[in-house]
């Protein structure tokens, strides 16, 4: 995964409130994805992660005005996003809403951006106040991305993931395909309230998988608005096997199997390891989000 060097990133796409100390309080739920599953489901059923005892009590961290301004001083170029990972997310960010913005025009229509907010330890929210613990989300409330870049590494020392750039870059895409379906009007399709391998839940996150590979197909032709050229320039098959290797860790049998030991497809929320990788590659196969319609 290559960005390119004389690229100029887009700082303003991307909140950095990491903070410099750590906020009271704690959280009431486990860490990681045991804690997605139950954010998702409050997200999309419209309930605040204080509702869901996701936060914790105490105060909410401040950034520190260094902290603050460490994106916007030190990710300036693509080079920068080739040697620092929270550069980079900058620049994924902007590699897929570069694509989401000519893929809107084409279809005649107008992309409303969506920021991501990187934090560190809690962070207030439209959807409610929220922890690390959670993971990574999106908020239809106030069209953000939220993420503690921590989960990285949760991801592959708790979760199995290989790991590798390009699984970031598939779980920042993933929360940009809520987004789509946010603005699309889809995303409320999971408001059902139930659970199981064919539920809305299921379906809205496979879609949002798809998504994140149909950006994955055209990442490198998808010219960026200020220079013209491609904000990522390459993407090998390893990237790829990457991204695959991520949606597997995070289908719902895996976790149910390493954090309960059995599998119980009916309480499942976000799919198999199976159809997460199946739909993750239909959208990069295809590179056509027509392809992508997981309600079928």
């Amino acid at each position: 995964m290559q960005f390119d060097d004389d690229a100029d990133l887009d700082t303003s796409e991307v909140k950095d409130v990491r903070s410099s100390r750590v906020p009271g309080g704690r959280a009431t739920v486990g860490g990681g994805i045991i804690g997605l599953i139950a954010l998702v489901l409050g997200v999309l059923f419209g309930v605040g992660p204080d509702q869901l005892g996701l936060s914790g009590g105490g105060e909410e961290p401040v950034a520190s005005s260094s902290s603050a301004a460490q994106v916007n001083q030190s990710c300036r170029k693509g080079s920068d996003a080739n040697t620092r990972e929270d550069c980079r997310i900058v620049a994924v960010v902007n590699s897929v809403q570069d694509f989401w913005r000519s893929e809107y025009a084409r279809r005649g229509g107008t992309y409303g951006s969506a920021a991501t907010v990187m934090f560190s330890q809690r962070v207030p929210t439209a959807c409610g106040s929220a922890t690390s613990a959670v993971g990574p989300f999106y908020c239809p409330g106030d069209r953000q991305v939220y993420l503690d870049l921590g989960f990285f590494d949760e991801l592959r020392t708790k979760f199995g993931s290989s790991g590798g750039p390009f699984a970031q870059a598939y779980v920042v895409a993933h929360e940009y395909g809520h987004h789509i379906q946010n603005l699309m009007g889809t995303l409320s399709r999971a408001q059902d309230g139930r659970t199981g391998a064919n539920s809305n839940a299921v379906r809205v996150e496979l879609q949002a998988d798809c998504y994140a590979g149909v950006w994955a197909r055209h990442a490198t032709t998808t010219p960026d608005d200020r220079t013209g050229r491609p904000v990522l320039t390459r993407l090998t098959d390893e990237d790829i096997r990457d991204g695959l290797d991520a949606a597997a860790a995070v289908g719902d049998d895996r976790i149910q199997e390493r954090f309960q030991g059995r599998v119980t497809p009916e309480n499942w929320t976000h799919g198999s390891a199976a159809q997460r990788q199946q739909w993750f590659y239909e959208g990069y196969r295809t590179g056509d989000m027509a392809r992508c319609n997981t309600f079928r």
